[in-house]
């Protein structure tokens, strides 16, 4: 029997192993797939590749779908989310010259403390005309969303006190190498590379600052699911059991081998190891600190595409692209998640399903808190903003006039 072919396009980083080990471990054969991968370097090849066609899903940076739906500088293309390959997975890593001024000890930062710092030394550099420069990978990335939420929150004005640039994951430890950034924010295992190559310090993870912050996701044009349903039904099931394998400590060494091929991530093997593991080093020879939900994978639905983590995306693409709140356009954002397409796709397995599509975001502070399911057992862990901020997907506009 002739499988159905999908082509998904995907950046090297850990976080596209769900599309890669559904190919690798049988996983898409077993519903009747082929997947066949396309490696780009850019989110906006990627983008341009799945908008002209020549692939049928991508692992993309969540906002990019959102932006894309929305016409943010392009014309704009209806888009689909209905799945979400993982939370998290970021880390902020310094220049080792700037590491040595705001950073003490050998463990992560504490987000307010070091504010504090990097403010004195931010405010110090700009007075000088010399702003500190931070890479993110792409304008509508969670990256830069994540790297802006916490320099607001800490009184770092972004784009006035410090330049914020976009640089590929793969080159990011080349750009601290040569100076050209001050830090980066970008997922691994582009992070433990540039602390390995002795360029960089990994200061802050992004799970520091939102405990649950959505990060890639599964995403396609939204005439795919009209056309092939049931392939995006099917692959769903691939990646959900793909998500399963992945959080198995028993598989960490083989899977981290897969990824680390040259077709796919072209990085040494003990730092996409380590990402997986949940295992973070921090300066260069560093015996590696385990960082809990680093990179946070298959539990408590993490691959269910909330449309409340949509709006969140959306109320930082308001905030920080400088344009007014529209209740038109909120809807059209949260749209893209397609929580409906999950639960379709999902029904009869074993997979927890959320009764609910939209919820507080930001407002557990305690592990272990049950939530509504149509199928299975639901328990939810923390999920907190660092600054305690929680998120109503029922007043963005509220939520905006609330924030520094």
């Amino acid at each position: 029997m002739a499988l159905d072919r999908v082509r998904i396009g995907f950046l090297p980083l850990v976080d596209a192993a769900l599309p890669i080990l559904a190919r690798e471990r049988g996983f898409a054969e077993a519903e009747g797939l082929e997947i066949e991968l396309v490696r780009d370097m850019t989110w906006a090849t990627v983008r341009d590749r799945l908008l002209y066609g020549h692939t049928d899903a991508a692992h993309m940076v969540a906002p990019l779908a959102i932006a894309t739906a929305l016409g943010r500088g392009r014309p704009a293309v209806p888009m689909a989310v209905p799945f979400v390959l993982g939370l998290n997975g970021n880390a902020i890593t310094l220049s080792l010259p700037l590491a040595a001024q705001v950073m003490e000890g050998d463990a992560l930062g504490d987000p307010v403390v070091l504010g504090a710092r990097l403010k004195a030394v931010a405010t110090a550099r700009a007075s000088a005309g010399r702003r500190l420069r931070f890479g993110v990978v792409h304008r509508y990335s969670s990256h830069n969303y994540m790297l802006r939420y916490w320099l607001a929150a800490v009184g770092i004005r972004p784009d006035i006190d410090v330049e914020i640039v976009t640089t590929s994951p793969p080159f990011a430890a080349d750009a601290l190498a040569a100076g050209e950034v001050d830090g980066i924010c970008v997922g691994e295992p582009w992070n433990g590379v540039a602390v390995d190559r002795g360029v960089g310090r990994i200061a802050l993870v992004t799970a520091q600052v939102w405990r649950r912050g959505v990060e890639k996701v599964l995403a396609m044009r939204a005439a795919t699911l009209v056309e092939r349903g049931d392939v995006v039904h099917r692959l769903i099931r691939a990646l959900h059991a793909a998500a399963a394998q992945f959080v198995d400590p028993a598989t960490r060494e083989a899977n981290a081998a897969i990824l680390a091929r040259p077709a796919y991530l072209d990085a040494p093997v003990g730092a996409v190891a380590r990402a997986i593991g949940d295992q973070v080093r921090l300066v260069k020879d560093a015996v590696p600190i385990h960082v809990p939900d680093f990179m946070f994978q298959y539990r408590e639905a993490a691959n269910f595409p909330w449309r409340s983590q949509a709006a969140w995306l959306y109320s930082q693409m308001a905030r920080w692209d400088g344009t007014p709140f529209s209740a038109e356009e909120a809807d059209v954002a949260q749209g893209v998640f397609r929580p409906d397409v999950y639960r379709a796709a999902l029904a009869g397995s074993d997979a927890p399903l959320p009764n609910a599509s939209s919820k507080l975001e930001g407002a557990i502070d305690a592990d272990g808190i049950g939530a509504g399911s149509t199928q299975g057992r639901l328990i939810l862990g923390r999920d907190a903003f660092f600054d305690k901020r929680a998120f109503d997907p029922d007043d963005i506009e509220g939520y905006l006039a609330g924030l520094p």
